[in-house]
């Protein structure tokens, strides 16, 4: 009989930085694509939701390493879910009492971070198999990948579609915005545009000096 596999509980520099760049949510696995489109009209509502996403990633994976020996394996992702939408609700509860027109900007994508596939696909490809320390790491890694992906898009939507960054004018008032980039259509231009430049500088050092 084979001998089960010993895991890896060694904690290095790409713990953190695989979802950041390697495995970006947004820029490389394409994940989560519908709070990603819906939310980055300004790069307010993009950080806040990448904040909150980010808030469950790490304390769902958390504890789910913590019980990942003890959860039978036949409803391990009914627990995954159950955790993370306890995780989900305190969040919403939140920002319910923090901003009541952060949260009616965000509407229902933050109950629907309960089926993000980032969060579960962590908890089941890396939590449910590593320590904890560890798998906090790779989801604050990722947890900032996908902020930094919602940030890039909102902060581009928001200076192109109304010419502000955080609601701060960056123009005057001769400024003609393209207000097609805080309609739907401009969120997929503006995906397209960062997934082509995110793929370039991915790729360059590969192909460097050919």
């Amino acid at each position: 009989m084979s001998m089960p596999k010993p895991v890896d509980d060694s904690i290095t520099f790409d713990t953190f930085m695989e979802g950041v760049w390697r495995q970006n949510p947004v820029f490389v696995m394409v994940l989560g694509m519908c709070p990603t489109l819906a939310v980055t009209v300004s790069a307010a509502n993009a950080i806040s939701m990448g904040i909150a996403t980010a808030f469950v990633l790490v304390s769902s994976c958390f504890l789910v390493s913590l019980i990942r020996n003890v959860v039978p394996k036949e409803v391990r992702i009914a627990t995954y879910i159950v955790i993370i939408a306890t995780f989900v609700t305190l969040v919403d509860y939140i920002i319910q009492a923090v901003s009541l027109s952060l949260y009616e900007a965000l509407g229902a994508f933050i109950q629907l971070i309960v089926v993000n596939c980032i969060i579960l696909g962590r908890a089941e490809a890396h939590a449910s198999k590593n320590p904890p320390l560890k798998s906090v790491i790779n989801a604050l890694g990722m947890g900032l990948g996908f902020t930094i992906g919602l940030l890039l898009l909102g902060a581009t939507r928001e200076i192109l579609g109304a010419g502000k960054l955080f609601g701060i004018s960056l123009f005057g008032e001769h400024f003609q915005p393209w207000v097609v980039m805080v309609l739907p259509p401009g969120g997929f231009f503006v995906l397209g545009g960062w997934l082509l430049l995110f793929a370039f500088f991915r790729d360059k050092p590969a192909t460097g000096g050919h």
